[in-house]
């Protein structure tokens, strides 16, 4: 019987134990700190300390290929290359004179259009061939083209009487046809006279914008070639040819635009003188006609 009480006594402990094994509060023990414990991570740095700001300078600089942003006109001329310098010296020139042809020719048209209106306000009062040869020989219309016209129309008259030829009568016509064979002699070279400077101008607006092309082209394959050789395509590197290339470019075209307006414009007023010669070509043999038919 006593050891029956004992074993009881032992059962009832041990059931005691595993209860008290099972419940959750007593189950878990706090845990210990391991001394080997890491510290905590240091906090993230803010992004903005982190990427330092960039400066405008150097960001300038980029973009100016080296200059702080400050590429000129001038500058890319100094920097270009010798041949793109030759080009675009060369179309600057031609624009130079394009400029000063224009102020040329309208002065001389000007001048040329004065003379000729004052020279036939005196011509249509003359009321002889001779009063026609003395407007037309006259020293205040030399080198007009009309007085010149005139004057080689009664200069044949003149001509043909002096040879002892009768001018009138039924021989009138061949008098007015060797002063009219005169008249034309004269108006032929008319064009010639008076079209000066055309030649430049319409080379210049041809050729101009192929002159500045050929710049742009050879700019272009030196930016190819600094990229090459650098072995970076910095901005830096790539400007400084690009930039001579279009400034190439713009200037052909500033000396060609100019050229074809000014060849247009005395294309014009050539062609209105040549149309009032021809009016006065038909007046001059009218009125030596008149002339011949009065037995003058």
């Amino acid at each position: 019987m006593l050891i029956s009480k004992k074993t009881n006594t032992l059962l009832a402990m041990a059931g005691v134990a595993v209860l008290m094994a099972s419940t959750p509060v007593l189950a878990q023990a706090p845990a210990e700190p391991t001394p080997a414990a890491a510290p905590a991570a240091a906090p993230a740095a803010p992004a903005d300390a982190a990427a330092p700001e960039a400066d405008p300078a150097s960001m300038s600089e980029a973009v100016g290929g080296g200059h702080g942003g400050g590429i000129t006109p001038i500058s890319m001329f100094m920097e270009a290359t010798v041949v793109v310098k030759v080009v675009m010296a060369g179309l600057l020139l031609a624009s130079i004179f394009s400029w000063t042809l224009l102020l040329i020719k309208l002065f001389e048209f000007g001048a040329l259009n004065r003379k000729t209106d004052a020279f036939l306000e005196n011509f249509r009062g003359a009321r002889t061939i001779a009063d026609m040869k003395a407007v037309a020989t006259a020293e205040e219309y030399e080198g007009n083209p009309l007085a010149d016209m005139a004057a080689a129309a009664t200069e044949e008259v003149d001509l043909s009487r002096q040879a002892g030829l009768s001018v009138t009568g039924d021989h009138r016509h061949d008098t007015l046809a060797r002063a009219q064979a005169a008249v034309t002699a004269v108006q032929a070279g008319l064009a010639k006279r008076i079209s000066g400077g055309q030649q430049f101008l319409a080379s210049v607006g041809s050729s101009g914008p192929f002159v500045g092309l050929f710049g742009t082209v050879y700019g272009i394959m030196n930016s190819f070639i600094g990229i090459a050789e650098s072995n970076t395509t910095n901005l830096a590197v790539v400007a400084p040819g690009i930039a001579e290339a279009l400034l190439a470019t713009g200037i052909g075209l500033f000396a060609a635009i100019p050229a074809v307006i000014f060849y247009n414009y005395f294309n014009t007023r050539i062609a209105a003188y040549g149309t009032r010669a021809d009016g006065f070509n038909a007046e001059l043999i009218n009125g030596i006609s008149r002339q011949l038919d009065k037995g003058a």
